[in-house]
């Protein structure tokens, strides 16, 4: 239905269009003085574009002032009629193009349920690779039964929920559960739908069915929240609620007051609502275009227009208010080596290894401009740990749960930490540091969530993370945000992105797939990075450097477009009904009218136009 009502406004669009340019082409392309047969027939193209294209929209607004929706496509609707009576058909059909443009235009902007749900779609495979008497053979996703052995291949999704039979890698299920890190999988490890895997092949003994599994769980999520997707009454409906009776009451006024039915026309000629159908989108298409420069693509203009009124700001952890991946945040020594040793070994021995912290401790080891000593008999199974030599020192890279396993009284020896993944270097078999890591807010984190209140008018600030509580607390400390809620499905997180949008506008940022549905939920959803079609979809912002800055840019962008639409169409709104006065008074020709308004249509256009300028300054904190 959505995609033939579409068809048809841009059907009408392009109809309006080729009459428009039929008419100019026979009105000046003959030299001589035209007769009166030739001004008819130069008109019947507009004639065409107005019953054509003008009584379908004309027939759509009379049905939405039925249901007493009064907006400014209404006042264009009159305005049509209106052209056909005093024979104004250029300007009828200039109306026309000016409706059904701009409504095809939006239906296009605006995002739909089917692009996000056919995204997820597309992500999962549709085939699963089943394994039986040592034979791989491909079986459609949903004939997969409990118990069956399937095969994910390098850098496959994983098809169902899990359990690892044969293999060892790691996966990538950061866009599904929030945790920053790549996992490690080996026999007996857990897998979840639409992970992503690593080099090496796995066999999996399936746990649940597909359409049970974790991925299904999360596209039934997301059809739900687009369903209930927070409608937005845009601004030129809300002006045009006040403009359209002030200027048909203005025209009804001057014709019962003058008997003269010319005024009412020359009344409703001026009061053509070109600055609402006009200004107000190249506004907004300036600020889509001044955004995009600056790394911001718009994927729904509404959320230009309701930014700036949000009053509750939703974050999520792993790669929002983070960078989206460990870091070595500290080094406890525990025996006779300093950290500066100790870090020595570890990167030595790391760099040969594919564990997914190693990249943290090399990253470390670069900063500080470690040398690398030489390393022999190495040995790294996944679960188990790394093993290896230097310098004659037997070397053990573990964890506190596998000491805990194997010598229980060494693991008591080990300092606690707060949280956070850790890793513990042996030396001939007694622990010798011990490494914490930790995905660390982002720099300008905790000035940009104390700028929101003062600069932005936000009065709640909540962070909603599928990752665990002491990591989440953690966080929220570090930049300042105090209503925390951790470990949260999709499912929850969109019930608290529900609940918080019945009681204001909200603004909800994350940047993965478990993120979807609540940004969908929200009444603007900023998604970070190009990491996942699926967040991208979902959201009506992507911001493509996954900075808060970009946010805050975000922000100053609406709120200066949202002024300078208003500056054009409240000024334009002002001048018309300046014009519709002097015309009322007898003192304006329907034609002359005509001119007025397209005077005050330059005016507005060309203020519209500062939108798509960059101003000085575009951000008001601090990084």
């Amino acid at each position: 239905m959505r995609l033939l009502k579409t068809n048809k406004q841009t059907a009408i669009a392009l109809l309006a269009s080729a009459a428009i340019v039929v008419h100019l082409a026979m009105r000046f392309g003959i030299p001589h003085q035209q007769t009166a047969a030739q001004i008819k027939l130069e008109n019947v193209p507009l004639l065409a574009a107005l019953i054509l294209g003008g009584a379908p929209l004309v027939f759509d607004l009379v049905l939405q002032a039925i249901r007493r929706e009064f907006g400014s496509d209404l006042l264009a609707g009159i305005s049509i009629v209106t052209s056909l009576i005093v024979g104004e058909y250029l300007a009828g059909t200039v109306v026309v193009l000016m409706l059904s443009g701009g409504q095809t235009l939006e239906s296009f902007a605006v995002r739909n349920a089917s692009a996000v749900l056919s995204a997820l779609a597309k992500r999962l495979p549709s085939v699963a690779h089943v394994k039986h008497n040592d034979a791989m053979m491909d079986v459609p996703l949903e004939t997969v039964a409990v118990d069956d052995l399937l095969v994910v291949l390098p850098h496959e999704f994983c098809p169902v929920d899990g359990i690892v039979i044969e293999g060892s890698g790691v996966m990538d299920e950061s866009y599904l559960t929030g945790e920053p890190f790549l996992m490690q999988k080996a026999p007996g490890s857990n897998v979840i739908s639409g992970a992503v895997n690593g080099s090496a092949a796995l066999t999996i003994r399936a746990t649940k069915l597909a359409q049970d599994s974790r991925y299904a769980k999360i596209m039934e999520v997301m059809r739900s929240a687009e369903q209930r997707r927070p409608h937005i009454r845009r601004l030129a409906d809300r002006l045009g609620a006040i403009y359209t009776p002030i200027a048909v009451g203005i025209a009804v006024s001057a014709w019962i007051f003058s008997g003269e039915s010319i005024r009412f026309l020359s009344v409703l000629v001026v009061a053509t609502p070109c600055p609402l159908l006009i200004a107000i989108p190249i506004s907004i298409i300036g600020s889509i275009s001044l955004a995009a420069k600056r790394g911001i693509i718009i994927k729904d203009p509404a959320v230009l227009e309701k930014i700036g009124v949000c009053r509750t700001a939703i974050f999520d952890k792993t790669g929002t208010l983070t960078y989206g991946e460990p870091r070595l945040v500290r080094i406890v020594s525990i025996e006779n080596v300093s950290e500066s040793e100790a870090l020595t070994i570890l990167a030595s021995v790391e760099q040969y290894s594919r564990h997914p912290l190693a990249g943290a401790v090399i990253q470390r080891a670069i900063a500080e401009g470690i040398t690398y000593k030489p390393v022999s008999q190495i040995d790294e199974q996944p679960g188990r740990g790394l093993n290896a030599s230097v310098d004659g020192k037997s070397v053990q890279v573990t964890s506190r749960a596998a000491l805990m396993k194997t010598t229980p009284s060494v693991a008591a020896t080990i300092p606690p930490t707060e949280g956070g993944m850790e890793c513990v270097l042996m030396l001939d078999h007694r622990p010798a540091a011990l490494f914490q890591f930790r995905d660390e807010p982002r720099s300008e984190g905790r000035s940009f969530i104390k700028h929101l209140h003062p600069k932005h008018g936000f009065h709640k600030l909540m962070l909603v993370s599928g990752d665990r509580e002491s990591e989440v607390e953690y966080l929220a400390a570090k930049v300042g945000i105090t209503e925390v809620y951790a470990s949260q499905s999709p499912e929850q997180k969109l019930q608290i992105v529900r609940t918080e949008t019945a009681k204001a506008d909200t603004v909800f940022m994350g940047d993965g797939i478990n993120d979807a549905p609540a940004l969908a939920a929200a009444t603007v959803g900023i998604a970070f990075g190009q990491n996942s079609d699926i967040t991208s979809e979902a959201a009506g912002v992507v911001v493509l450097d996954s900075s808060l800055q970009k946010v805050d840019e975000l922000m100053h962008i609406g709120k200066r477009m949202r002024a300078i639409a208003l500056q054009s169409a409240v000024g334009g709104m002002a001048l018309s009904i300046g014009g519709m006065m002097i015309a009322a008074s007898g003192h304006l020709s329907p034609v002359a009218g005509a001119l007025m308004q397209e005077g005050i249509d330059l005016l507005a256009v060309l203020n519209a136009l500062r939108a798509a300028l960059l101003p000085s300054s575009l951000t008001d904190f601090e990084n």
